[in-house]
């Protein structure tokens, strides 16, 4: 018999607050993903400087149904002259 691990405790899981989304697991949108990885690691992990690079991605995403089509305002990518969602 095996004893409990961390002591017994148990941890209770939350869903994220979009819900789930699939995987790529056909790479449809590698490139992107791999474009955004690589700016990440060449802006010291600033996610400032890679929006435009995680915009496309994201619509990559949206394009290929591995996420839910959402109107990028509403994922903190407003365009010049429009108002930012409240």
């Amino acid at each position: 018999m095996g004893m409990p691990a961390a002591g017994g405790k148990q941890f209770q899981q939350t869903p994220p607050q979009k819900g789930s989304f699939p995987l790529d697991h056909e790479g449809e949108c590698k490139p992107q993903k791999a474009a955004y990885m690589e700016c990440l690691k060449q802006s010291g992990n600033n996610a400032r400087l890679c929006r435009e690079v995680s915009k496309v991605y994201l619509e990559c995403r949206m394009a290929k149904q591995l996420m839910a089509k959402e109107d990028l305002n509403k994922l903190g990518f407003s365009t010049p002259g429009s108002k930012t969602p409240k």
